[in-house]
């Protein structure tokens, strides 16, 4: 009950001040990850409780889940139609350069790894997180093109990062590194990607048609309107699991097709969905402060630092910077997309996964490398998301102006904390 009372003490507190750090370099992910690692049993022990690992993958699940749908939802289909290019580059080549980048720094930096382990710690560390860069994805001043890249490739990457992880999670737990017929394997990511998909349009897009027509009938509440989304999102997770599919591309994938199919119901369903999405990531965040960072930090040194800091600085710039060769974008663009590539919940979910994973003699190695990366992630990113936006749309209205770039996006497209000016 105490852990409780003192979670619900830190969302009661920052709501006092939420109206004032609106916009501004505070986050609510950097007050509530301090806190937990203030409060957690690396700190005060106020928060010690009931929580375990296994809970904060669970809660992180669910939160990621419901992001992720939202999200997507909120895409303005006809505009990523048309500029889809630079999401296919930062999935198709930027996900596996960045992995081969993250993997050699791994491998040259922490002596117990083997290859197969610096790839497992790359791979977890592959999918990025919109959330924690939101005042990027919802500043409206910035280019729709720049926006929405940012949003579909947090949004597909974790559920094309994952049968990845499951491959080095069973090349690194076995001692010569055999993963069994690569035809297999093969096999299994395509189920991920193809079942997770179909799943998704399916439920999506009939989810979205029932609930257009049942308003239009007059036969839906205006709060199970809300909830609705609810429900919808946690099917296309659940369905996909249930047909070998992963279940992450599927929430993205089903939040594209209800926003597509009904339009009209964006507004007020994303409102409330956005609002317990927020409830649960300060939960999530917390606990993750308490549970995961805070009891091991004492287990960090000098290379666990570097790496964190090379992977949020080098790594995925670099990968960015190859994925758009050719592209003909600016290079103050190119420096924009590699640095908002935050870490957030599905690289905690992956890390546990691999912790609870036996015969990897560096997995608890791997998890607080994960916590470290993914703590100065919420710090840098989410302070610098506000002041690097503004700079960049003054930049970008400099630019060559660009039709797709430009276009205006409806209000009920974006978060509701958009940026201060």
């Amino acid at each position: 009950m105490t852990d409780l009372l003192v979670l619900a003490g830190l969302v009661l507190g920052y709501g006092l001040i939420s109206g004032r750090a609106q916009g501004t370099s505070l986050t609510p992910q950097m007050v509530f990850v301090a806190a937990g690692v203030v409060l957690g049993s690396g700190g005060l022990r106020v928060l010690s409780g009931t929580p375990t690992e296994e809970a904060v993958r669970i809660l992180a699940e669910a939160t990621l889940v419901l992001a992720l749908f939202t999200d997507a939802a909120r895409i303005e289909l006809p505009l990523l139609r048309r500029e889809f290019r630079l999401p296919l580059r930062l999935l198709g080549i930027g996900m596996p350069v960045g992995l081969m980048i993250g993997a050699g720094v791994a491998y040259g930096l922490f002596p117990a790894f083997g290859l197969w382990e610096a790839a497992l710690l790359a791979a977890v560390l592959l999918p990025t997180d919109a959330a924690l860069g939101a005042a990027v994805v919802g500043d409206r001043r910035l280019p729709v093109r720049i926006r929405q890249s940012i949003n579909v490739e947090s949004g597909l990457n974790d559920g094309i990062a994952l049968p990845i992880v499951l491959v080095m999670v069973t090349l690194a737990a076995t001692a010569q590194g055999d993963m069994g017929a690569p035809a297999a394997w093969a096999g299994f990511a395509a189920r991920q990607v193809g079942f997770g998909l179909l799943v998704g349009v399916l439920v999506g897009g009939l989810g979205g048609w029932a609930l257009t027509r049942a308003d239009a009938a007059g036969w839906v509440s205006s709060t199970y309107r809300r909830t609705f989304v609810l429900a919808l999102g946690a099917s296309g997770y659940v369905g996909a699991e249930m047909a070998t599919g992963n279940g992450f591309i599927a929430a993205f994938v089903a939040g594209l097709a209800f926003g597509t199919v009904a339009r009209d119901q964006c507004p007020q369903v994303q409102a409330f969905a956005e609002r317990e999405g927020e409830l649960l990531g300060m939960v999530t965040f917390t606990l993750f402060g308490a549970v995961i960072v805070g009891p091991r930090l004492a287990e960090v040194d000098w290379r666990v630092v570097v790496y964190a800091v090379l992977s949020l600085a080098v790594v995925r710039v670099l990968a960015v910077a190859v994925a758009t060769l050719g592209a003909k974008l600016r290079w103050e663009t190119v420096l924009f997309l590699g640095w908002f590539g935050p870490r957030g919940l599905a690289s905690i979910i992956f890390a546990l996964l691999v912790v609870e994973e036996a015969g990897i003699a560096v997995a608890d190695d791997i998890m607080v490398v994960t916590g470290v990366t993914v703590m100065l992630s919420v710090f840098a990113h989410g302070a610098s998301a506000a002041p690097l936006a503004r700079v960049f749309a003054r930049r970008a209205e400099a630019f060559e102006p660009v039709a797709p770039e430009r276009l205006a996006v409806p209000e009920h497209h974006v978060r509701h904390y958009t940026p201060r000016r």
